[in-house]
């Protein structure tokens, strides 16, 4: 996996961009990122956190939402929501991300996959992140890419893992 450090412009370093090539269809990527029985399924990370609930409305204007608990299942649930700007199936989703409870303004996530002879290039890009303490917040998408990159490498992202289950 490859971390892509930002640009130099006013733009780029208000943001977090992260990038991974997963040999995987980008259909079956944008599946994992879009469908919220596949988003409870890969974004949790053993001993961390897990997502206990997600809800994709899918279109632009729609609202998407994750609940995440932490490790101990102790702590309060953290929900996070957004509404998506852009969906172009398979090669870009686009969404507000703003955390209940928490005083930071909405950011904007930014998925662009690019695929080439069934593998993809997939780059995330957390942007609107307005001071260094709001990027310190938001900086766990180096770990997101890595659990994406092993849910799909499973075998799990694929339409017939879990067939009949």
């Amino acid at each position: 996996m490859n971390a892509t450090a930002p640009h130099a412009s006013p733009q780029a370093t208000q943001a977090i961009v992260q990038e991974v090539t997963i040999h995987a269809p980008a259909a079956e990527i944008f599946r994992a990122l879009t469908t919220a029985d596949e988003l409870m399924r890969w974004w949790a990370a053993e001993g961390q956190f897990r997502t206990v609930y997600a809800a994709c409305d899918l279109r632009p204007g729609g609202a998407w939402l994750m609940m995440v608990e932490g490790a101990c299942g102790t702590e309060p649930v953290h929900t996070v929501r957004g509404v998506y700007r852009r969906v172009e199936p398979p090669h870009l989703v686009e969404f507000t991300w703003k955390r209940d409870r928490e005083d930071w303004p909405e950011s904007l996530v930014r998925w662009e996959l690019e695929e080439r002879d069934g593998t993809t290039t997939v780059r995330v890009t957390h942007s609107e992140l307005i001071s260094e303490a709001m990027r310190a917040r938001n900086n766990g998408w180096p770990l997101i890419v890595r659990l994406l990159e092993k849910w799909l490498g499973s075998g799990n992202g694929s339409p017939s893992a879990g067939a009949g289950s």
